[in-house]
């Protein structure tokens, strides 16, 4: 079973930044596609970033040129660095595996997310 533990979430004023982690266990981490997922509240689950083993990334447009998505396989670890955040960017973030690169279906049980709060 693999596990997913994210971090790095915290309230913070629009404009601001932010460095969400993402750590996975499992051993062929570098073999899959991994994406960032967010839900707020009320909201469904979104994809907003994801980033193939090759390392092509993707961006939700709501997302585009704030955010940068990023891995290091020898850490089994993912990244979303958050910047000029807006108040919309408020959510629960997820990180998991994509099925395919052009699918949003997941391969993994969800973690615990980690809270992003923008306001002032």
């Amino acid at each position: 079973q693999v596990q997913l533990v994210e971090s790095g979430g915290d309230l913070v004023q629009p404009g601001g930044s932010l460095r969400l982690s993402c750590a996975a266990s499992v051993s062929a981490f570098s073999t899959y596609t991994m994406g960032w997922f967010r839900q707020a509240p009320g909201k469904q689950r979104e994809l907003v970033a994801k980033i193939t083993s090759g390392g092509s990334t993707n961006y939700a447009d709501s997302v585009k040129g704030r955010f940068t998505i990023s891995r290091d396989n020898a850490k089994k670890s993912l990244y979303l660095q958050m910047n000029s955040l807006k108040p919309e960017d408020t959510a629960v973030y997820y990180c998991n595996a994509l099925r395919t690169y052009y699918s949003t279906v997941t391969l993994w049980s969800w973690g615990q997310g980690t809270q992003v709060t923008v306001s002032s």
